[in-house]
């Protein structure tokens, strides 16, 4: 019987394979953590809702 691959679940009904590292200054660090807080997502999520905001709008 083959085993089931240990990880992660997958989030959504993409595969996410890429990573992405930034360099980020304390202001811009302490935004990204209110906006966790305040929203109760994860840094990932914060990030994917910033690249999606920005890309509708330049779809405008």
């Amino acid at each position: 019987m083959a085993h089931k691959k240990m990880g992660r679940p997958p989030t959504g009904d993409k595969p996410m394979r890429d990573r992405l590292f930034v360099l980020v200054s304390d202001e811009t660090k302490e935004k990204l953590e209110y906006c966790k807080e305040t929203l109760g997502k994860t840094t990932s999520d914060v990030v994917r809702l910033g690249i999606d905001r920005v890309y509708g709008d330049l779809e405008k």
